[in-house]
């Protein structure tokens, strides 16, 4: 597995951005395979593009999780984008950053151009833990017709009310947590039936009927944030999705958890070809 640190400055940042980048190689197992192909021009790969949480960085799944073994295993590469606490959101403020656009447009044709990834619909997926489920959450909603998967772990998709709440519960003193929300996403007001009311947008699509991705969602059972993943899941199946729930019993907020279920959806969940993408010879030869 080739595990790439880059930075570069990003146009819609407006600033140099940071993403660690794991890219499968020939391994062991695969020398002792005579069968092997490695290396070959034109080959791709799936993508999983997976988003970190709250207080987190471009190499927290690196750190404390066993991504880069499974992603080599099952030729799946890994896109891991720093956020700086931003929540994956646009600034509400004119002239701020907007890191949603550049998650969903700039970022893939930064790594597409870069790396030997597939910008097929069935070969990428998305994935995110705690604040990092918003920005997946809401990037699987507003763009369905880029993934054709989506896991969702440890956290909750937005909606108004509950961004409401927060907002009043932290501004009447209230701990609410990650009051860096606030600043990211902005006044109740804006975000209500805006990018970040995934709840709505969800409704939007369902009633819109449009292919939606197939999503996975999980918790621990001893989370504090699992009420709101329950609702989350249950409001997206009343919608029709195609949405599966599993509560995990015995672990809480935790890299454990989180590292049991990326092995998990790599080898059962997500639609994983578990192999190299290589050029078709009768077109490449037309």
């Amino acid at each position: 597995m080739a595990v790439i640190k880059m930075n570069f400055l990003s146009e819609t940042l407006g600033m140099q951005a940071n993403v660690s980048v794991c890219l499968p190689s020939m391994s062991f197992a695969d020398m002792m395979d005579s069968s092997s192909v490695f290396y070959t021009p034109g080959m791709k790969y799936q993508t999983l593009w997976l988003l970190h949480g709250g207080s987190g960085d471009e190499n927290d799944f690196i750190n404390f999780t066993n991504i880069v073994r499974y992603a080599d295993k099952h030729k799946l590469a890994v896109v891991m984008p720093a956020d700086y606490n931003r929540w994956y959101a646009n600034s509400p403020q004119k002239g701020g950053m907007r890191f949603f656009d550049y998650l969903i447009d700039e970022l893939p044709r930064v790594c597409r151009s870069f790396f030997p990834l597939s910008d097929k619909r069935e070969d990428n997926f998305i994935g995110g833990l705690s604040m990092g489920m918003q920005g997946a959450t809401k990037a699987a909603i507003l763009h369905p017709e880029m993934y054709e998967a989506a896991l969702f772990m440890s956290g909750a998709a937005m909606s108004a009310k509950r961004y409401r709440d927060r907002w009043e519960g932290f501004h009447n003193g209230k701990n609410t947590g990650s009051p860096d929300i606030f600043p990211a996403m902005g006044e109740p007001d804006f975000v209500e039936n805006g990018p970040d009311d995934t709840f709505y947008n969800a409704k939007i699509q369902a009633e819109a009927g449009t292919k939606m991705p197939k999503m996975f969602i999980t918790s621990g059972s001893k989370d504090p944030g699992l009420p709101a993943t329950i609702e989350t899941y249950e409001y997206f199946k009343s919608l029709g999705f195609d949405v599966s729930f599993e509560e995990v019993q015995g672990y809480g907020h935790e890299w454990d958890f989180w590292d049991l279920t990326l092995k998990k959806a790599i080898e059962n969940w997500l639609p994983i070809k578990h192999g190299i993408i290589y050029p078709d010879k009768a077109n490449e030869d037309t």
